[in-house]
């Protein structure tokens, strides 16, 4: 078991700039916002949802709103609410535990946790796909603590096959064995759902949409289409996109809700598919790898044989693949997740494929033929620039957000932010009479570009060729 309380201290967050927020306190005992005298807004005046508003009147709403601000004093024993159970979110929580404070994890997820840490189980067989964070690197010592305790309780292993980079007609070249790649045991949602087994002070409410946070009497309320889900003493954005746009834009959260929405995402497509039997390669019977970034073909960027890498017993069975298409792939196709019409099903199928026979080197309409497919769209995949601050906390509002976009793109930096945000929080809860403005970070910090693969970062990954030509990528600490 990892001591958590060794490593819990170990990252400090510091104010990057001083801040103070532009309301004044009106003089109620909680919260204060834009007029004096507001009241809680009862059912019958509460305003509807803003789903499907464009962009701009997005911009507009959030960036016009008045900054709440809290000036009753905390609780003795603070809950923590806690809108995402991706990685970071349940990261956050497991540190939070650690200092002594207690959360609730609020998550959509209908089968499971994880977020991104996405595992597709199909039964009878069953067949098994990860079909959105694909394996992980270790850059960092907090994080390299982290995955050793996962290790000794079975939870992830290192992934020995062959990876590297296969280019457009079957041209292979194998990457380097370091640094280690790592993978889930039994599949990446459920590294995510074992997370947060050992812990006391987390609950965890799924599947549950948070579509309201509202400031009243110094606590926070937050509900889902108007049904309550609890009071808490401060809040954590765990998660991103339109949703988290749309549930910022009318907090009281101005400066965090300005950060949110400068973050620009890719959107890209997962193919899952299994075969009867090994995908043929050009110059061998058998494909050479069991994953494998894809150079030179426009619809995919990435494909891994789940069977191979999850050690699935097989006695005949079929063979389950995860392809990844390219951002620029995912942005030409992109619809609305949330209803995709059959034509782009159709389409978007029958071009990835023909993407993963053109990268095999296999001759037009040789690949067989899948016995199972499923298509899914990440429309919110990953990110595309970043403040490369560990997280924000606006400590006026108590609130903060957390989230691998604020460092890079991968599950390290979504750990390293989970574990910086709970750090605030607690030093936060445990510094009464304490300056407020010493808790603010990363509410000013300018974006800039993020480079890495399409489907992520992996610091120090590549072939014996880029390793010498010193190519290879390091996150920006």
């Amino acid at each position: 078991m990892v001591c958590m309380m060794s490593a819990v201290k170990s990252l400090n967050v510091l104010p990057l700039t001083p801040w103070r927020p532009s309301t004044r306190v009106c003089g109620c005992s909680g919260s204060t916002v834009a007029m004096e005298g507001q009241k809680r807004p009862s059912s019958k005046t509460r305003r509807k949802s803003s789903y499907g508003t464009s962009r701009r009147s997005v911009l507009k709403k959030s960036f016009s709103q008045e900054q709440v601000t809290f000036t009753t004093p905390l609780s003795d024993d603070p809950l923590v609410g806690i809108i995402g159970g991706g990685i970071s979110g349940l990261i956050c929580a497991l540190f939070l535990e650690a200092r002594g404070v207690r959360s609730t994890v609020f998550d959509t997820g209908i089968h499971g946790l994880g977020g991104r840490l996405g595992t597709r189980v199909v039964d009878p067989n069953p067949l098994k796909f990860d079909h959105a964070a694909q394996f992980f690197t270790v850059n960092d010592s907090r994080f390299a603590e982290l995955v050793d305790g996962w290790m000794e309780r079975g939870l992830v292993r290192e992934w020995h096959g062959t990876v590297g980079e296969l280019h457009n007609g079957g041209g292979f070249v194998p990457f380097v064995p370091s640094p280690r790649r790592y993978v889930a045991t039994n599949g990446m949602r459920f590294l995510a759902d074992s997370i947060l087994s050992q812990t006391r002070l987390v609950n965890v409410v799924r599947p549950c949409w948070i579509s309201k946070l509202e400031p009243f009497n110094g606590i926070w309320h937050l509900s889902e289409n108007g049904k309550p889900c609890g009071k808490f003493d401060a809040i954590v954005i765990a998660h991103n996109g339109k949703c988290a746009n749309r549930l910022l834009m009318t907090s009281g959260l101005p400066l965090i809700a300005k950060q949110m929405k400068r973050l620009e995402l890719s959107s890209i497509w997962a193919l899952l598919a299994a075969f009867e039997d090994p995908l043929p390669f050009s110059s061998s019977t058998e494909v050479p790898f069991e994953g494998a970034f894809v150079r030179g073909v426009d619809s995919v960027s990435w494909m891994a044989n789940n069977t191979k890498k999850l050690l699935i017993s097989q006695s005949g069975g079929p063979h389950c693949w995860t392809f990844l298409s390219t951002a620029a792939y995912g942005k030409q196709n992109k619809v609305p997740q949330e209803n995709i019409p059959s034509a782009t099903v159709a389409r978007v199928k029958a071009g990835m494929l023909e993407g993963v026979e053109s990268a095999l080197g296999l001759s037009k309409g040789s690949l067989p033929e899948p016995s199972y497919t499923r298509l899914q769209l990440w429309g919110a995949a990953l990110p595309t620039n970043t403040p490369g601050v560990p997280c924000i906390f606006d400590p006026f509002g108590r609130a903060g957000i957390c989230g691998d976009w604020l460092l890079g793109s991968n599950i390290e930096a979504a750990v390293l932010s989970g574990i910086a945000l709970a750090n605030q929080i607690a030093d936060y809860f445990q510094s009464p009479g304490t300056n407020s403005e010493e808790f603010a970070v990363g509410l000013n910090n300018e974006f800039q570009p993020l480079e890495g693969h399409d489907i992520g970062q992996f610091p120090g990954l590549g072939s014996e060729e880029k390793m010498n030509e010193g190519q290879a990528y390091e996150l920006t600490k």
